[in-house]
């Protein structure tokens, strides 16, 4: 069975999105004969150096923007990848397009809404709560996804239980009161409501750090994404997106948070779920909102194979592994590619675009296969360059693709929005959406693409040149070029260049969780529990607990009076600390203070987090700069407990 990936076959000459793309055969590799077709190394290479009347791999130091000039080797790198086909003829398997009504059903049920459409749907009270937290924008994109699927069934002549669009946001009467102070999330129009849309003390609004953020480099993480979009768009503010060179990418600035960063895998798997759910719905309130439609693929099923290294899925990828090494979340094999080619040195000009010589790289495949789990494979003979080569080949090998036969054209699609910033913030929305494997191994391979360009005064390898080497391999396959014409293949080109190196340069802001969601996500949690405690027996319950544990709460809470935590350790000999609670008591001066006292700690500093524990959040591993009082003010009845983590 062939990997899949996928190319444009409608695209303008002028936009580099697409509006559909179909899977296309790369024969990389032979089921039937077992033998691997790859790179044909430096004759390729020549051979388009010498087309273009340019010494083959000839560098430029300049950092001009993606221009012809700039994206040789990217072409370089599709000829390479053509080249590396298997001459078997494969049928092209064809991506389907979600039926008319088919897609909104499916966005609602993946959103948590299901019961918008089939009250049988088991998501029915967190569906209100979760209604309940939403943005104007993000109310929106729920109400237009219901009414289209309303006209849907009606044009079917179908029975449905879809509610009225109006009656989805009608507030309960207990609740109007208090909905009615929050309103401007959803009815407000004015730059100035937007900014106050702050949810649990949050602080944004237009004197609270990053609520302006008017500055086209500040990046407000406490105001919806889609809502920022809006002001944008009311304030006619229309600029053509621009292709900067790396030297030009504007350096964006994030407020300090004194609640602290949140990262991903910083959250508990409960929490992740409904992160997710409204990630979800603010992507596409932010699409909606720059009049961009994002069309969805139903996800592909295929043969893969059921076990090995190469043209094997991810998630097989990652079972065989942490059979092995527990915990486990990037593939061994490209941790062990990755270590091997920065262990040769990545001072060596031309990593990562060089080609390894191809009957090399076609025996170490074999060698890998049967020797890699065994730990007989020969590392120290494997050279750089045959490497580098194995790392794309992995990933262009992946039966599926690594951004995900859902949300590829949504990638693709992210250069249509007006603003570098608007880029980034779909980006980071996106990257959240990944399923787990996916976005875990494409962070290893930015962090790597990072290490390699920390050392292009001599490799020569600039962001520009790691990208348009690696979008190819990440975007492109063969046979793309045959469907369209090459005004569309450049602007392709650049587009997925492009991609890559924002991925790349701001991988530190890609990879968090923004603070409105996970403000939003504070909000559900508080709903769900004023609903359990209305519930008598719970009631009933908790008064039971509190009895039992009053005593034993006593002197914690004559501790928070005086002005101290309790900080709880139960993996650790000593069980429990108190600290005083100051203005500037930061996390890490919690694990300071811990360390000092756990003298016989076997545990490094870095393997040590506090937690913030209780309250409004599950769990929540806590960024060392996080300020502990304010944080407190923000959830007060939260416990801390420091553990131990997994890296």
């Amino acid at each position: 069975m062939n990997a899949d990936c996928w190319s444009v076959i409608k695209a303008s000459e002028c936009d580099v999105d697409l509006e559909y793309f179909t899977p296309l055969s790369l024969c990389s590799r032979s089921r039937r004969t077992g033998q691997y077709n790859v790179q044909r190394g430096k004759a390729a290479g020549a051979a388009l150096g010498s087309s273009s009347g340019k010494a083959p791999y000839q560098r430029c130091s300049s950092q001009d923007s993606l221009d012809e000039q700039a994206m040789v080797d990217y072409f370089k790198e599709v000829e390479i990848i053509q080249r590396s086909g298997d001459a078997e003829t494969q049928e092209d398997l064809q991506l389907k397009v979600a039926d008319e009504g088919e897609q909104e059903e499916a966005w609602l049920m993946e959103a948590g809404l299901a019961t918008l459409f089939d009250e049988s749907a088991s998501d029915g009270e967190d569906g209100i709560v979760l209604l309940s937290t939403l943005t104007r924008t993000q109310a929106a994109a729920v109400e237009r996804r219901v009414e289209t699927l309303k006209q849907t069934l009606r044009k079917r002549n179908k029975p449905y239980s879809v509610p009225d669009v109006r009656e989805i946001f009608k507030p309960s009467p207990a609740s109007q009161s208090k909905d009615e102070a929050g309103s401007t999330e959803r009815s407000g129009s004015s730059k100035q409501e937007v900014e106050g849309l702050g949810m649990l003390g949050n602080g944004a609004g237009p004197d609270a750090p990053g609520g302006g953020a008017d500055s086209e480099t500040d990046i407000n993480l406490e105001v919806s994404f889609s809502e920022q979009a809006l002001i944008y768009k009311e304030g006619l503010k229309v600029t053509q997106p621009q292709n900067e060179a790396d030297d030009r990418l504007p350096d964006f600035k994030v407020s300090q948070d004194k609640t602290g960063q949140t990262r991903v895998g910083d959250l508990s798997a409960e929490d992740m779920k409904k992160v997710r759910r409204l990630v979800l719905i603010e992507m596409s309130a932010l699409f909606d909102t720059c009049g961009i439609e994002v069309k969805a693929h139903k996800a592909l099923k295929v043969k893969v194979r059921e076990s090995g290294l190469f043209g094997v899925s991810l998630s097989t990828l990652l079972e065989q592994d942490q059979r092995r090494i527990p915990g486990t979340k990037v593939p061994l094999i490209l941790q062990h590619l990755i270590s091997h080619i920065e262990e040769q040195g990545l001072d060596t000009e031309g990593v990562l675009r060089i080609p390894g010589a191809a009957t090399r790289v076609k025996a170490v495949c074999h060698e890998l296969e049967h020797k890699f789990y065994e730990s007989m494979f020969p590392w120290e003979s494997l050279k750089q360059h045959d490497a580098a080569s194995l790392l794309k080949l992995f990933i262009r090998e992946l039966p599926y693709p690594l951004l995900t036969v859902e949300y590829f054209n949504a990638f693709i699609s992210v250069l249509k929005l007006p603003t570098k910033k608007q880029q980034l913030q779909a980006l980071n929305l996106l990257l959240l959406l990944l399923p787990e494997p996916n976005r875990d191994t494409l962070k290893a391979l930015m962090e790597f693409f990072q290490r390699v360009i920390d050392h292009k005064d001599r490799n020569k390898m600039t962001l520009n040149n790691v990208a348009v080497v690696m979008a190819p391999n990440i975007f492109m396959c063969k046979g793309f070029r045959s469907k369209i014409s090459e005004q569309q293949e450049f602007a392709m080109a650049t587009g997925t260049a492009n991609i890559v190196r924002l991925l790349v340069r701001y991988q530190n802001l890609l990879w968090t969780i923004p603070k409105f969601i996970l403000n939003q996500v504070r909000k559900q949690n508080m709903e769900n529990q004023r609903k359990m405690n209305r519930d008598r027996a719970v009631k009933k319950l908790l008064k039971m607990m509190y009895d039992r544990e009053r005593a034993s709460n006593k002197q914690e809470k004559f501790e928070n009076v005086r002005g101290f935590i309790r900080v709880q350790a139960p993996q650790f000999s000593m069980v429990s600390m108190a600290v005083q609670l100051t203005e500037d008591l930061k996390a890490s001066d919690v694990l300071t203070r811990f360390l000092s006292q756990e003298r016989t700690l076997s545990v490094k500093r870095d393997d040590l987090c506090l937690y913030e524990m209780g309250g409004n959040i599950k769990e929540r591993c806590l960024d060392e700069e996080t300020y502990i009082k304010a944080l407190l003010e923000l959830n007060p009845t939260a416990e801390w407990v420091i553990k131990s983590v997994q890296h």
